[in-house]
């Protein structure tokens, strides 16, 4: 079944040739996933440079990381355009349809996007995208796959250390070791250990909370960037240990990814 057959069920008024796709990928700066997930979506998608959603109806895509695969994030309804002088942006005054509400965040589309256009004119794709799957609930957060895809923002790890998402906080809380914070903005690393009772989930709540840790590089970062700034990080995991394992082989572990990484001649590592 097509998208657009969909979402028609839903509201018939909705067509493609009254609706502009729009297709929320990753711009350099922001996931548009982990922004969907914190429920800050709708405003976010409002802020255009250019006049993008000259039509009655937006439909938006977010992109699954590395997939054909997208997540329906909603169907709004484009009532105004204001052009923000300060800000130079074009500000959109938009309403989710409520009929279409149930799909948002279940439902998943396999589309083969063609070039970097992200604002496409829905009758000429709307043939391309197929339904995939309806999920029986919301997604909330990507469930845990594995200690070597553990790659997850700030703003997604907020999320799963909030809502206790239990696949991350057993995996996490099971081992010691040693994690990689990578400033998107900047490049600059810091590697990080974790040992004992909580293991690496402990670690990352106490980033979750305050966005330092309790690391003092990090603090003076943020206390000169302000503590939104921490917003550009993301954490990953390099190796994992035991939580009974000796901790001076931990530090001494630590030590060596900060040598493989430079992090201390060019990222956040003090010593």
């Amino acid at each position: 079944m097509k998208l657009f057959e969909t979402i028609s069920l839903k509201l018939p008024e909705i067509n493609d040739v009254n609706c502009k796709i729009h297709l929320a990928v990753w711009n350099g700066k922001d996931n548009p996933l982990d922004i969907f997930l914190a429920g800050n979506f709708e405003e976010w998608q409002r802020w255009q440079s250019k006049r993008n959603f000259e039509r009655e109806f937006i439909v938006s895509l977010i992109q699954l990381s590395g997939t054909d695969r997208w997540l329906f994030a909603g169907c709004y309804r484009s009532s105004s355009c204001k052009y923000l002088d300060k800000e130079q942006y074009n500000y959109y005054t938009t309403e989710e349809v409520e009929e279409t509400m149930d799909l948002s965040g279940r439902l998943i589309v396999n589309f083969k996007r063609s070039g970097r256009q992200s604002y496409l004119l829905a009758e000429n794709w709307a043939e391309n995208i197929s339904v995939s799957e309806i999920r029986p609930k919301k997604i909330v957060v990507n469930e845990f796959s594995g200690y070597q895809h553990a790659l997850v923002s700030k703003e997604h790890l907020d999320i799963i250390v909030v809502q206790q998402v239990e696949s991350w906080k057993f995996a996490l809380a099971s081992v010691s070791g040693i994690y990689l914070i990578t400033d998107r903005f900047t490049g600059k690393l810091y590697v990080g250990s974790a040992t004992g009772e909580g293991g690496i989930w402990q670690r990352w709540s106490e980033y979750a909370v305050n966005g330092h840790g309790g690391n003092t590089e990090l603090i003076a970062l943020l206390g000169k960037k302000g503590s939104d700034y921490s917003n550009n990080f993301q954490y990953s995991v390099l190796e994992i240990a035991d939580n009974h394992a000796d901790k001076n082989s931990i530090i001494a572990r630590e030590q060596y990814w900060k040598a493989v990484l430079c992090s201390k001649e060019h990222g956040y590592n003090g010593n």
